[in-house]
C-alpha cells in the first residue's frame, strides 16, 4: 500500500498562520481537515451558508453564473485566504459560486464559529477584513483585465494568479475547466497554452500544466497580476514575511 500523505497543519494556510496564538488556540479545536475533489461545489449563488473554508493545497474559484449557465471567474482563493468571507461580512448569502479549480484538502470551520471570533473586534476582525479588501482588489482588477487584456495576457495573469495559491508549480486541470474560469473559448485557452508551451514557458499534457519559466509569464502577463499581488502583500504584511515557503518561490 502507498504510504499516507503527511497530515497538513492548519497553520499551512497562510492566514491561520497571521493569528496571534490566543486566538488560534481557541479556532483549533473547531477546524476541520476535509478532502477538495476537484469540481465540488461549496455553494451556488444565493444559498445560505454554512461553513467556510481555508484552504491548504487546493484552490477554490468564485464564479459569476449568468442565466444560460455561461461563467466566468471573478476571484481565487488558495492557501493565503477563505472562502466563505460573507459570513462573517454579515450577508449570509453570495451571488457567485464557490468550486474547486484545483483539488486538495482545506481545514472547514462552522461559520458561527468564525463570526464569533470576528466579533469580538481584535487582530482576527482586523486580518480578515485587510484579507477582504484584497480579495475585492482581486475581484475588480479581474473584471477589467478580462474586459481590456488579451486572452493570451489573461491565460498569463491566471496561470500566475493560481500558482501563488498552491504549494507547487503544477495545476491540475483541462482545458475546458480552464476556459469555463475566463469565459473564452476552449479554442482560444488552446491557442494560448500552445504558444507559452512552444516558448518553452509551461509543459501541457492530458490536463496537466506545469510552470517552467515562471519569469517568462510575468514578463508576457499585464499588470493586473502585480497589482493584485502588491495589494496583497500591502494588506497582509503577516503574509508577506512567510514568504518564498512554495516551489514557486511566491507567499
Amino acid at each position: 500500500m502507498p504510504a499516507e500523505a503527511p497530515r497538513p497543519n492548519p497553520r499551512d494556510n497562510h492566514l491561520l498562520a497571521a493569528v496571534p496564538e490566543a486566538e488560534y488556540a481557541r479556532l483549533a479545536p473547531n477546524l476541520e481537515l476535509v478532502p477538495m475533489p476537484l469540481g465540488k461545489i461549496l455553494y451556488e449563488s444565493g444559498v445560505r451558508l454554512q461553513y467556510v473554508y481555508f484552504p491548504i493545497d487546493c484552490i477554490v474559484s468564485l464564479l459569476y453564473v449568468m442565466e444560460d449557465g455561461a461563467s466566468a471567474e471573478i476571484a481565487a482563493v488558495g492557501l493565503e485566504g477563505v472562502v466563505g468571507i460573507s459570513l462573517f461580512m454579515g450577508g449570509e448569502t453570495t451571488t457567485s459560486r464557490a468550486l474547486v479549480q484545483s483539488g486538495g484538502r482545506a481545514y472547514r470551520m462552522k461559520g458561527s464559529m468564525l463570526k464569533d471570533s470576528f466579533n469580538r473586534a481584535g487582530a482576527m476582525q482586523h486580518l480578515l477584513l485587510r484579507y477582504t479588501q484584497a480579495l475585492l482588489t482581486q475581484m475588480a482588477q479581474t473584471s477589467a483585465c478580462n474586459r481590456r487584456h488579451t486572452l493570451e495576457q489573461q491565460f498569463c495573469r491566471w496561470l500566475l494568479v493560481s500558482l501563488d495559491r498552491l504549494p507547487t508549480n503544477v495545476l491540475v486541470m483541462t482545458q475546458e475547466l480552464v476556459a469555463g474560469m475566463l469565459g473564452v473559448r476552449r479554442e482560444g485557452v488552446t491557442a494560448a497554452a500552445g504558444k507559452l508551451q512552444s516558448l518553452g514557458l509551461i509543459e501541457y499534457h492530458r490536463g496537466r500544466i506545469e510552470v517552467l519559466n515562471r519569469a517568462g509569464i510575468e514578463k508576457m502577463s499585464c499588470e493586473c497580476y502585480d497589482v493584485v499581488r502588491r495589494e496583497s502583500l500591502r494588506l497582509l504584511p503577516s503574509i508577506e514575511e512567510l514568504e518564498p515557503t512554495t516551489a514557486n518561490g511566491r507567499w
